[in-house]
C-alpha cells in the first residue's frame, strides 16, 4: 500500500491503516482469519499445500454472502462499487 495516495486520489476511496497490536480495528480481517481456521488449524504451514487448493479455499470464502454487504458476496459488493465509480 506505498501509493495508497494515488489510490485514493484515482477512487475517491479512503485508505485507513490500524493501529499496530489493535485487532479490535480490524474486525474483517480477524472474521476472515476464523474462518480460514475452519481449513487451516492455527500454525500451519501453507507452504504444505498446493496453489491450487488455497486457490479454492480463498473462491469458497469469497463465495459466502456477508451480513455486512447486506448478503452480497465480495465479489457481488465490489462489482457495485466499481460500476457506481463508473456512472
Amino acid at each position: 500500500m506505498t501509493k495508497h495516495e494515488l489510490v485514493t486520489a484515482a477512487t475517491g476511496i479512503d485508505i485507513y491503516f490500524c493501529d499496530p497490536r489493535s485487532p479490535w480495528q480490524r474486525g474483517s480481517n480477524e472474521n476472515t482469519n476464523g474462518l480460514l481456521r475452519q481449513y487451516f488449524p492455527k500454525g500451519t504451514d501453507l507452504s504444505q499445500w498446493g496453489p491450487g487448493y488455497l486457490d479454492l479455499v480463498a473462491a469458497q470464502l469469497n463465495r459466502r454472502p456477508r451480513k455486512r454487504l447486506d448478503w452480497h458476496t465480495p465479489a457481488e459488493a465490489l462489482d457495485r462499487l466499481l460500476s457506481e465509480q463508473a456512472a
